[in-house]
């Protein structure tokens, strides 16, 4: 009997064992496929970003630091988080260095100093234009032709026609930062040809968009959502003929045990990687527990109990053989259970990254050149179109304009959710009287009335905050009706809680009260609103950035007619100006 508990047990706890070594197999496999997905997704998004910037500046007839600045306006850390910045790089000889400072000085760099690398006679790569992402010194003057993997990257994007991507090495600007804070880093390159058609180098090769990427910045804002506390990570190139790890994700967990590392190739722009998973014993909560140890245990517990009453209490072991199968049926239904969850959560975790991808690569892109082409076409050839075809063609670009709006809204709609904080002290006066001009400047015939009363100062993220302040004065604004001027009227107060209440009145159309609840909700539009345009996720936007913030949102009547829409922040603030109103009243030109 004693014999043949202990084997009973030994089969149990190795059944237990393997079964917990499968699911952690199977987990790991799964986490490696989506960390992957993820990488290479976001690797597209650079690639994608940097080919439009090179497009945009090709596209200029004269291209002057002031257009560069507005077509790179756009790239943040938000957007390209672990980006050192975006760079116009053009080749020169040495006998053309001077003509080439003086060109990029009269068209608007009047300091510009190309510096030649020491011992380079010819094939010069001079930075001519740059804007700085991450706060570090502008690279303007710089030759890259001093750094051999940044060359190698230029050489290759030029003779392909195509995005390439660098060796791994230390940026040229990291120069002055200790060796202690310096990360491996690469770059990537975009040839840029000019396909203005006034240009008088139309057709012809300008130059290359680099960016730089800092190599552990990018792993770890890439992939430390997705990843989280589950699996350590590794990113290692190998493309100059030593293996050198370009970043690594260490969660604070412990390595779990019995299972290898998995090792897959992540596509880079003409070029593969490695990248490395290992688990961590968060992977599969469960796995830590030593089940197989609890089983010898409880098994050999069992087992002495049942053989010290076999001769008296045989019902009793009857009784105690069934609980332990059921209890084992409970333990293989649960594991069934939990395997079924992880592996319809990991379906809809891709569906997600897949999604997002589509939006960003397959969707924003093609778009962005048809309202360029069309912007284009309005600009060269409609006085040589006939009426019909002028009207058709400004319904195209009407139309790509509402597609790009959407993809927008969509877009800021996901990431209001997910986006990391940047908190800040944000001074709503300013932000308030920057929105007011920007959407006033162009505002037509209709003369709006704004009323801004003292704001104050409150912690929070300015780049969302900005869009709070934005949606809401752009609804007044825009729900009016027609042949009467709109008018906003914009407070704040202080809370019980030590809070800050702001509040947008409008005298626009309304909201019907048995809307006042969902207004709020995704892809909701208050009822008399069809006539204008919008996607139903301005306010959807409002309310998750707010959430986020601690905060609440919500919208009343306005007495006399329109809305009243408020958010509080539960911040320490300051109220700014003085204790007596200050009134604002601008009128669009």
């Amino acid at each position: 009997m004693i014999a043949l508990g202990l084997a009973g047990t030994a089969l149990a706890a190795f059944a237990l064992r393997r079964t917990d070594a499968d699911r952690l197999s199977r987990a790991l496999d799964q986490q490696t496929a989506i960390v992957a997905q993820t990488l290479a997704g976001e690797m597209r998004r650079y690639t994608t970003s940097l080919l439009d910037l090179a497009a945009a500046v090709g596209s200029q007839s004269r291209l002057e630091t002031a257009e560069f600045a507005a077509i790179t306006a756009a790239t943040d850390r938000q957007r390209l988080p672990g980006a050192s910045g975006v760079s116009l790089v053009v080749p020169a000889t040495t006998g053309q260095i001077g003509g080439v400072e003086r060109a990029w000085r009269t068209a608007g760099s009047p300091g510009l100093r190309l510096r030649a690398a020491p011992g380079i006679r010819d094939g010069h790569l001079f930075v001519v234009q740059s804007r700085p992402i991450d706060g570090t010194a502008e690279a303007v003057g710089q030759d890259l032709a001093a750094s051999t993997p940044a060359a190698t990257a230029l050489a290759k994007a030029r003779d392909s026609h195509q995005v390439a991507i660098s060796p791994t090495y230390r940026l040229l600007e990291d120069g002055d930062v200790p060796s202690a804070r310096r990360q491996w880093s690469f770059v990537l390159a975009a040839p840029v040809y000019s396909t203005s058609p006034a240009a008088p180098d139309a057709g012809q090769f300008r130059g290359w968009m680099v960016m730089g990427l800092r190599g552990a910045d990018f792993l770890h804002q890439a992939i430390s959502r997705t990843a989280g506390n589950t699996v350590v990570l590794a990113l290692s190139d190998s493309s100059a003929g030593r293996r050198t790890e370009v970043g690594r994700w260490q969660p604070a967990a412990e390595p779990a045990r019995g299972q290898p590392a998995r090792t897959v190739p992540i596509v880079v722009p003409q070029g593969t990687w490695e990248l490395t998973v290992t688990p961590t014993d968060r992977l599969l909560p469960g796995t830590d527990l030593h089940l197989d140890m609890i089983a010898w245990a409880v098994g050999g517990f069992i087992t002495l109990l049942l053989a010290a009453l076999t001769g008296t209490v045989i019902t009793a072991r009857n009784r105690a053989l069934r609980r332990v199968d059921a209890a084992t049926a409970a333990l293989r239904d649960d594991i069934d259970r939990r395997e079924a969850v992880e592996v319809q959560l990991r379906q809809r975790e891709s569906e997600l990254v897949g999604f997002a991808g589509i939006v960003a690569h397959d969707l924003r892109s093609p778009l962005a050149r048809i309202t360029g082409y069309a912007d284009f076409l309005r600009e060269e050839a409609a006085p040589r179109l006939e009426p019909l075809h002028r009207d058709f063609l400004e319904r195209l670009y009407g139309g790509a304009q509402r597609m790009q709006s959407l993809i927008d809204d969509l877009l800021d709609y996901a990431t209001a959710d997910n986006q990391d904080l940047v908190t800040a002290q944000v001074d709503l006066n300013r932000m308030v009287a920057e929105v007011v001009r920007d959407r006033v400047s162009g505002h037509g015939a209709q003369q709006p009335r704004i009323v801004v009363w003292p704001l104050p100062t409150v912690d929070g993220d300015a780049t969302l905050l900005r869009q709070v302040v934005d949606n809401l004065i752009g609804n007044a604004l825009k729900y009016t009706p027609e042949g009467e001027d709109p008018s906003i009227e914009i407070t704040s107060r202080r809370e019980e809680a030590g809070g800050w209440r702001v509040e947008v009145a409008d005298r626009g159309i309304g909201i019907p009260p048995d809307q006042l609840d969902t207004i709020f909700d995704a892809f909701i539009r208050a009822g008399g609103s069809e006539g204008y345009h919008g996607t139903g996720l301005g306010l959807a936007i409002v309310h998750r950035i707010i959430e986020r913030h601690g905060g609440l949102v919500g919208v009343d009547s306005n007495p006399g007619g329109g809305s009243r829409f408020w958010f509080s922040l539960p911040a320490h603030a300051r109220l700014v100006a003085g204790t007596g109103a200050t009134e604002r009243i601008v009128h669009s030109s």
